[in-house]
């Protein structure tokens, strides 16, 4: 399979370039986002990867974009957040086969033992062993209220569904999971204080102590100095705390994007010329920003190719998935062609 894919993008003439975009390397018993590859994959896909042999730092390929000089089909890996096993699990794996990637990294949570908002949420509503049996909660547009009568006592096979649930494919399949996606909703416009104080409240609605699951915690000051250091690995932008910034003014934006540039680049002693949007969320007010701190380029969560015409501040990327190595590389086959 392998090598029928890598003869058939050798044939292809074009002038395309793909990003991948990574979250997480690891198997966590749900991936409701479906941002999360298991390590055995994770492999898969760069031994693919490596046998191409077009994968090519973000920075270069972004400057090929920017200049019209896009040849053949470059390739370059991203990761977004800041996941703890994006160093403990994928920087040995992408030493390993010696591909470059780039890092874009939310630093609010570095060195911080907490999850961010979106894990702890689900893991509150989805898997708390038992709920009241009403919830209502009051945002600023829109009261929540659902009835949990049935689903109070988390039962194995209500534990199973939200495993196997893909909120990106599938609708809620039960009371605690639309309950799940409508605080998701509404949580995600909130700035990080509100959205804190909405979690200490969803919390002891729960009668939930305030918990910490390591494997969901991300990178240490050192690991993320130690990822800057190499001469595979770029950091990148993404915010201090993840918000999602078209919801917000241009003067709060800015402030987001530069204390986390500021912050890499004490880190690092490296320039940080690079972002992605947070949830791939942006307005115009983004571009400007992102223009006025002098970045060579931005990247979105839109899935497509990018090419000499994109835009410096609208680069695509396409998410991967858990897939195996045969599923990865017809996704790659028709991202390319």
């Amino acid at each position: 399979m392998k090598t029928q894919v890598k003869l058939f993008l050798k044939k292809l003439v074009g002038r395309k370039a793909v990003v991948l975009m990574y979250h997480r390397i690891a198997e966590p018993k749900s991936n409701v986002w479906d941002i999360a590859v298991s390590p055995a994959h994770f492999e898969a896909h760069l031994r693919l990867l490596k046998k191409l042999g077009t994968v090519v730092p973000l920075r270069e390929l972004a400057e090929k974009a920017r200049n019209q000089q896009i040849k053949g089909i470059p390739i370059a890996i991203t990761f977004d957040d800041g996941y703890l096993d994006n160093y403990a699990v994928a920087k040995p794996l992408l030493e390993k086969y010696q591909l470059p990637a780039t890092f874009f990294v939310s630093t609010g949570n570095i060195d911080a033992q907490k999850e961010f908002w979106w894990d702890e949420l689900e893991e509150l509503i989805l898997f708390s062993e038992t709920l009241p049996s009403t919830a209502d909660f009051e945002f600023r547009n829109e009261r929540i209220a659902i009835d949990l009568t049935n689903e109070k006592t988390l039962t194995p096979e209500t534990f199973q569904t939200h495993c196997q649930w893909n909120a990106c494919l599938d609708a809620p399949p039960t009371q605690r999971s639309k309950l799940f996606f409508d605080l998701w909703q509404n949580l995600k416009p909130l700035p990080y204080p509100e959205q804190q104080e909405y979690l200490g409240l969803i919390r002891r609605w729960a009668n939930a102590p305030a918990k910490v699951r390591p494997d969901f915690t991300s990178m240490s000051i050192d690991q993320v100095k130690d990822l800057g250091s190499s001469p595979y690995f770029d950091l990148g932008a993404h915010t201090v705390s993840h918000p999602a910034l078209a919801f917000h003014s241009k003067a709060f934006q800015k402030q987001e994007i530069q204390e986390n540039v500021q912050q890499l680049q004490k880190l690092t002693q490296s320039k940080i010329d690079l972002l992605a949007y947070p949830y791939g969320i942006f307005n115009q007010d983004t571009e400007e920003v992102a223009k006025e701190l002098g970045f060579k380029a931005a990247f979105t969560t839109e899935e497509r190719t990018v090419t000499n015409q994109s835009l410096p501040y609208q680069m695509s990327r396409y998410q991967v998935a858990n897939w195996g190595k045969e599923e990865f590389a017809k996704k790659l086959v028709q991202w390319i062609y």
